[in-house]
């Protein structure tokens, strides 16, 4: 920011360090400590979460983002404190991708991605040469070309631990596919066959989750890479307030609020920061190995 010439001293000052206890998420107006938190989310159970930070004495200022693209850049660049939006083979490609080491802190959820359709009822119904929508970022992308693999839609060539639309076997598959903008999975219901939708616009489009046509199991053990987390700096990852942001995000009132949110599709999981970390390094090591 540039101040002024004729700006007063003491002014000065004081904006400075108003500017300079925000940026380190100190004291808020009402007392207690504030964090700048990041989400592409807007679900009531934010409401919840938010008002019992408060109750242990942290404020939450949520920023909310559009799109995928920017709460990780935001963190990268100290725009905000914290994200939550993400899993951690997203959190994987972002790293290796921007030579980041942004790291997660705490686990919180872990939900299938299904295939929906509003022209057929079953699987069986889609028809050949049928048309798929699925997210067009990378590791979205994969999950949902797995998830068509796994419902006998199409075929994937080879091993390919992440695979994109040129991976797929025409010959071999039932359907085609087209990648778009997650946000538009759901909204490209109208226009094809079925759309592989996760669960951020699936809710927001009103979707029930119980209508999926097909969906993976995120109970099985293949999933850790697509357990969501709190994410922050490397160098704050011991951040007493960060941390108890992801105890205070398993309390009962907030995981009923979650439950509520997801329509009993989210799976809780705990694991700690260092499990994940372990798990974030073998995702990112397979992301290289794949390059």
């Amino acid at each position: 920011m540039k101040f002024h010439r004729v700006l007063a001293i003491p002014v000065l000052v004081a904006a400075v360090a108003s500017l300079t206890l925000t940026a380190c998420g100190s004291s808020g107006d009402s007392g207690g400590t504030t964090v700048r938190i990041g989400t592409t989310e807007s679900d009531p159970h934010w409401d919840v979460f938010k008002d019992k930070a408060k109750e242990q004495g942290i404020n939450l200022n949520i920023v909310h983002y559009s799109d995928y693209s920017q709460p990780n850049t935001a963190l990268a660049q100290k725009q905000i404190d914290v994200n939550l939006f993400q899993h951690l083979q997203f959190l994987g490609q972002y790293n290796v991708a921007n030579n980041q080491d942004l790291t997660p802190i705490g686990a919180t959820q872990i939900v299938p991605l299904g295939l929906y359709s509003k022209k057929h009822k079953s699987v069986a119904e889609i028809p050949q040469g049928g048309e798929i929508a699925i997210p067009n970022d990378p590791t979205n992308q994969a999950r949902a070309l797995f998830v068509l693999q796994a419902a006998g839609l199409l075929k994937i060539n080879g091993a390919v631990r992440q695979p994109t639309p040129a991976d797929v076997d025409k010959g071999a598959s039932k359907v085609k596919v087209t990648a778009v903008d997650a946000a538009q999975t759901a909204l490209s219901l109208e226009s094809v066959d079925g759309s592989v939708v996760n669960n951020t616009y699936l809710l927001k489009s009103g979707i029930d989750p119980k209508s999926a046509l097909y969906k993976d199991d995120p109970g099985n053990p293949g999933a850790e890479p697509y357990i969501n987390a709190f994410v922050t700096r490397a160098a704050d990852k011991g951040n007493a307030t960060y941390l108890k942001l992801v105890d205070i995000f398993h309390s009962p009132e907030v995981q009923q609020s979650v439950q509520e949110d997801s329509k009993g599709t989210a799976l809780e999981v705990t694991k700690s920061g260092p499990e994940l970390e372990q798990i974030l390094a073998r995702v990112q090591q397979t992301i290289r190995d794949t390059k």
